[in-house]
C-alpha cells in the first residue's frame, strides 16, 4: 500500500508521539509498505529517517502550524490517485486540517489519531483559540475521516462522546524491550522517578503537595524529577513555577535533573524503584510502558488508561488527587525491594506480550487493508458500534 503519516512535528530525541508514530511507521515499512512521514519543520533533525519529508512553516503565528507547501504536497499525491491512506496524528494546527481537505473528493482513505486531543480536559483546557478552531477548521476537517484511530478505550469513548460515528481501531501504542537488566541498590536508598514532558497536564503540582505528605514516613526514598519543558509540545516556563513551588513547600531529597535522553533515560528507568505519573489527560502514556518495559511498577493516575497496571500485578491506578496518590505511594513505597521488582517483571512481560510493535504494526496494516476493501472480514480491534 501507498501510506501517508502526517504529524505536527518529530523530535531529535525519540520519546511521546515522536516515539509512538514514527516506530508505528516503521513497523508498517517492515510489512512491505510504501510510506512517507510528512511534517512541519518545526526543529532541525540531523539524522532525519529516509522515509521523513518536512516542510516549511508559512506566514502567520508558529503555533497555528501553517503550511501551504505541505497541502499543496498532500493534495497533488491525493489527486493522483496513488494514495491509499492518508493518516493524520494530533489536532489543533493547520496540520490537522490539511489532510482532510487534500483526501476530499479522492480515493485516499483517511485515518486519524487525536493522540490525547478529545479527552474533557484536553478540550476544555489550553488556548481560547480552540473554542474558534474546532467548530471553524478542525471538526469539518474530520468529517472526511473513514476511520479513527484510538490508543484505549477511554480514548474510543472520547470519540464517540463528541458524536462521530465512523469505524474506531482500538490499537494501543507499542514499545520496545530493551535488554532485561537493573541497577544495583545505592547506599539502600529508593527512587521515586517522574519522567516526561514538564508540564501542567501531567499533575506535577500534585506530585509536589503528595511528596510534602510522604517525605518525613520514608526518609530513605529519593523524588527524581526527569524532564524539560522546553520544544514543541511542551510546557515552557511551568519548570520554575514547580522549582518554587518545591521551595515553597518545604521539599526534601527532590532532584529536577533536566531533560535524559537514550541510554541516560533508560538507565534512570533501571534506578528507580517506582515510577509515577499522575497526569490530568493522557490518551496513552508512553513513558509507563517505558517504565514497565524497563522493569519498573508504577502508579498511575486515571487521567491515563492504564487500568490493566491492577490486573497484571504491575502497579497501581488510582484517582486524579493527592491523597489518592499519597495512599498508592504509602502502599508501593512499603514494599520491599524484592516485591516492587517482582511487579516490575510482571509488568515487562505484559509489555513483551500484549504491546510488542510487530503487532501493534499488523493490526494497523490489517486496518487499512479492511478500509481499502482488500479484506472484507472486519478486524476484531476495529469498532463500528
Amino acid at each position: 500500500m501507498r501510506l501517508i503519516h502526517v504529524v505536527p512535528a518529530i523530535a531529535e530525541e525519540s520519546s511521546g508521539p515522536t516515539y509512538s508514530v514514527t516506530r508505528l511507521c516503521e513497523s508498517l515499512i517492515e510489512l512491505g509498505n510504501d510510506l512517507t512521514l510528512a511534517a512541519l519543520d518545526w526543529n532541525h533533525l540531523p539524522a532525519a529517517p529516509a522515509y521523513f519529508k518536512a516542510f516549511p512553516l508559512g506566514p502567520g503565528p508558529r503555533r497555528l502550524g501553517r503550511s501551504p507547501a505541505m497541502y499543496r504536497w498532500l493534495r497533488t499525491n491525493t489527486a493522483s490517485g496513488s494514495v491509499d491512506i492518508l493518516h493524520n496524528h494530533g489536532m489543533w494546527q493547520m496540520n490537522s486540517v490539511y489532510p482532510g481537505r487534500a483526501s476530499r473528493s479522492t480515493s485516499a482513505r483517511l485515518v486519524v489519531s487525536p493522540r490525547g486531543a478529545f479527552s474533557r480536559w484536553a478540550m476544555h483546557h489550553g488556548s481560547w483559540t480552540k473554542a474558534l478552531f474546532w467548530p471553524l477548521l478542525q471538526r469539518p476537517a474530520l468529517r472526511q475521516a473513514a476511520c479513527f484511530h484510538a490508543t484505549s478505550e477511554q480514548e474510543y469513548s472520547d470519540i464517540r462522546r463528541l458524536g462521530f460515528n465512523q469505524p474506531v481501531a482500538v490499537i494501543p501504542n507499542g514499545i520496545d524491550l530493551p535488554p532485561d537488566a537493573s541497577a544495583d541498590p545505592v547506599d539502600g536508598r529508593q527512587t521515586l522517578l517522574f519522567l516526561g514532558r514538564i508540564h501542567r497536564t501531567k499533575g506535577l503540582d500534585l506530585l509536589l503537595q503528595a511528596w510534602k505528605g510522604l517525605q518525613s514516613s520514608f526518609p530513605h526514598w529519593d523524588l527524581l524529577i526527569v524532564g524539560s519543558d522546553k520544544g514543541y509540545g511542551a510546557g515552557d516556563g511551568y519548570l520554575a513555577a514547580l522549582q518554587q513551588t518545591a521551595a515553597d513547600l518545604g521539599l526534601k531529597r527532590i532532584t529536577f535533573a533536566g531533560e535524559l535522553l537514550g541510554a541516560g533515560k533508560l538507565a534512570a528507568f533501571r534506578r528507580a524503584d517506582l515510577f509515577v505519573l499522575p497526569t490530568r489527560s493522557e490518551n496513552f502514556g508512553i513513558a509507563v510502558a517505558e517504565a514497565l518495559a524497563a522493569g519498573t511498577p508504577a502508579v498511575v493516575s486515571h487521567g491515563a488508561p492504564w487500568h490493566g497496571l491492577v490486573e497484571q500485578g504491575a502497579g497501581w491506578w488510582v484517582e486524579i488527587s493527592v491523597e489518592s496518590l499519597i495512599g498508592a505511594l504509602e502502599q508501593a513505597m512499603r514494599l520491599d525491594r524484592a516485591a516492587l521488582k517482582a511487579m516490575g517483571q510482571r509488568g515487562r512481560e505484559w509489555m513483551r506480550r500484549d504491546f510488542a510493535w510487530p503487532g501493534i504494526g499488523r493490526r494497523m496494516d490489517g486496518t487499512y487493508r479492511w478500509l481499502i476493501g482488500e479484506s472484507t472480514h472486519r478486524p476484531e480491534w476495529i469498532r463500528i458500534d
